[in-house]
């Protein structure tokens, strides 16, 4: 009796492990997924290290991103080698080095890197930058969690974000790989928005 009274137990655990285990992949699948941030280019916001929660649901069921967001997503295919992110190099530029404007479209494919920036501009927004700040349809947007800079890349020519696309900045201004350089992001691309920072403890909270 005790042989088989051990037996069902074992068997009940595994099975409870294993719906448990089940339903963990499938809600970071399809509703939630954790993050590590990578680098500094969301400081002062996010730090190096630090670990959010993002939701994926929300952007599954058709909900489209919005100013502020803080998205995970794939960049342009490119977008995480050392030949992007210089003014005129790649295929990320039209024209020259000093026109200071990206592409309107970018490549057909994507990274398989997964970046974190901050919405800044919607479909149909002409999107210049002053100094690192964002001057969105002739009006300087309200930033009071950007970092200023002073380098030629702080500077951007007006350009439209086309129909289905998101213009994407990280906070560190002086120090971000991001839309200035390969272009809007398609939506399609988009994974979700940052909703929770849970470590370190300090960090915890809604962002």
């Amino acid at each position: 009796m005790k042989t088989k009274k051990s037996v069902r137990s074992t068997v009940e655990l595994v099975l409870i492990v294993a719906a448990a285990l089940f339903f963990a992949l499938t809600l970071q699948a399809l509703a939630v997924k954790p993050y590590r941030i990578p680098s500094g280019s969301m400081e002062p916001t996010l730090k190096p290290g630090q670990r959010i929660i993002v939701n994926r649901f929300s952007h599954r069921i058709g909900t489209d991103p919005k100013l502020g967001d803080i998205t995970v997503f794939y960049p342009p295919h490119g977008a995480d080698t050392s030949s992007c992110g210089n003014p005129g190099e790649g295929p990320f530029y039209n024209g020259g080095a000093g026109t200071r404007r990206p592409c309107t479209r970018p490549t057909a494919t994507h990274s398989s890197t997964t970046f974190v920036k901050r919405v800044v501009g919607l479909p149909g927004d002409r999107i210049a930058i002053e100094n690192g700040h964002v001057w969105r349809n002739g009006v300087a947007a309200k930033e009071p969690f950007a970092r200023s800079c002073t380098s030629s890349d702080c500077n951007l020519n007006s350009i439209t974000v086309p129909k289905g696309m998101y213009f994407l900045m990280g906070d560190n201004r002086g120090n971000s790989d991001d839309s200035r350089f390969w272009g809007p992001v398609p939506r399609k691309w988009i994974i979700g928005k940052a909703v929770v920072s849970y470590w370190p403890p300090d960090s915890l909270g809604g962002l």
